[in-house]
């Protein structure tokens, strides 16, 4: 009997993946283990892996195309078998696909995705006993026991490892409310979850209408069409919302980089060889910027909803300078965030923002990666573009955009000189702060690009 591959659940909020390609050819005699296909979420790729042997017999799916979860895109059996459709797995069905999530430890088999789609979970007593007493919903455990089709203690605990610091409260909303730890941001010490975090993430987003006008388009050739889903259709959501709804200022300041790029230029002769990497303009300006944002921490903020879910009702400044990096990868912008950014030496920062770039353009970004920045930094110098207004990263209160460093004659105790300038942007949302503090905070960057030896009197 053929059994069924499909697209296991990959996470609460997942409905739908990209299939981005089979890693076999139709009819191709495969292993336990072997990778079938690929697919993509809104935040990285995952590998569907064979847990049998047989001959791969592909659906009526084709790579770039968009299916929901739990969909059966294949089956395994015999060379002359051919796919059958069978939309999702019936509950005598065999399943012979698991997942690795290549972002996380923490992927979900397609065994747990079977028995949660049939509201069946198999657990060991010792499992539903630990379970009970932690309040763990068994359906979101990934099982081991049973060649993967049933939940073993290990297993639990695995999962309450992976779950972050939360209080006794906060849990306790949580619970109450179906909420999913895992996807809420902590504001409390050592980033623990607060019921203040938990009654936020319970508040509905206000995101207003992304409604198409009514156009009429002209007659033109479409040479191609790109579906506005995933990483790009997130984009375009966040983009838009972020310019709805926040009172953006701009603030434009260009500083003199001269002795900037000479510290750069002499760190690269210093470290390069020991650290393994010349550290970059990018390190620098982040290690300035978390300098700011500690001695003005009204700009490390954000806008607290009220308890009902409706307008803002409070400004909270952030204890954790957490830096997000935008960066642009084949799948779209992401940002990348570098947590406690003031409290590593330069190094620290510059090898963990290597790793995260890595890994964010290689599509195998952890959960982790991509969420909890207090403030972001994007820079477009590297394609020659002078200046530039970012679209603030939401709930953060500003984000600093960084062109190029130019060389310019300026005028310098009444000499004409040729200095290498760079151009600022800092956009901040009004209705956190004014534009007096927020150009304080713009020229403390300045002064610190200007004059580098004053780190020294800042660390």
């Amino acid at each position: 009997m053929a059994k069924e591959v499909f697209i296991p659940k990959l996470g609460q909020t997942v409905e739908e993946v990209t299939l981005v390609r089979w890693l076999v050819a139709d009819g191709a005699k495969i292993e336990q283990g072997d990778g079938i296909l690929e697919v993509e979420t809104d935040k990285a790729l995952f590998t569907v892996e064979s847990s049998a042997r047989g001959y791969l017999h592909i659906g009526p799916y084709k790579e770039g195309e968009i299916v929901p979860v739990l969909t059966v895109v294949a089956t395994i059996g015999k060379p002359e078998e051919k796919f059958v459709p069978g939309g999702q797995p019936a509950a005598e069905t065999t399943t012979v696909a698991s997942v690795e999530q290549v972002t996380s430890a923490a992927g979900a088999t397609a065994v747990a995705a079977s028995a949660q789609a049939q509201g069946k979970v198999f657990a060991s007593p010792r499992a539903r006993k630990l379970a009970a007493a932690k309040d763990v919903d068994l359906a979101q455990v990934t099982p081991t026991g049973g060649d993967g089709q049933r939940v073993a203690e290990r297993d639990v605990l695995a999962y309450l490892s992976q779950l972050p610091k939360v209080t006794p409260v906060a849990q306790k909303v949580a619970s109450e409310a179906g909420i999913d730890l895992r996807a809420v941001t902590g504001t409390g010490p050592g980033g623990k979850i607060t019921k203040e975090d938990v009654e936020r993430a319970k508040a509905p987003a206000v995101t207003p209408p992304a409604v198409m006008p009514s156009v009429i388009l002209p007659e033109v050739e479409v040479s191609e069409r790109v579906s506005l889903k995933g990483v790009r259709g997130i984009i375009a959501e966040r983009m838009a919302t972020s310019v709805h709804t926040t009172a953006r200022v701009t603030l434009l300041m260009e500083a003199d980089a001269t002795e900037f790029v000479t510290m750069r230029e002499r760190l690269k002769a210093r470290v390069a060889e020991e650290w393994g990497f010349a550290p970059g303009y990018n390190d620098l300006l982040a290690k300035i910027v978390a300098m700011a944002l500690r001695q003005f921490p009204y700009m490390n903020a954000r806008l607290a909803p009220s308890n009902s879910g409706q307008a803002p009702d409070a400004i909270e400044r952030l204890a954790h300078i957490n830096l997000g990096m935008a960066t642009d990868t084949e799948r779209g912008l992401l940002v990348p965030v570098i947590r406690d950014a003031d409290k590593k030496s330069l190094r620290q920062f510059a090898t963990e923002f290597r790793e995260l770039v890595d890994r964010a353009r290689n599509g195998r970004s952890l959960p982790d990666d991509l969420t909890g920045g207090t403030f972001t930094i994007t820079n477009l110098g590297m394609y020659d573009v002078l200046a530039f207004t970012p679209v603030i990263n939401l709930p953060e209160a500003a984000i600093l955009g960084v062109g190029c460093i130019t060389p310019k004659p300026v005028v310098r105790n009444g000499q004409v000189e040729v200095r290498q300038m760079l151009m600022l942007s800092l956009v901040f949302d009004h209705r956190l702060v004014d534009g007096a503090p927020a150009a304080r905070f713009l020229q403390y960057i300045k002064d610190m690009i200007e004059e580098p030896y004053l780190w020294l009197a800042q660390s």
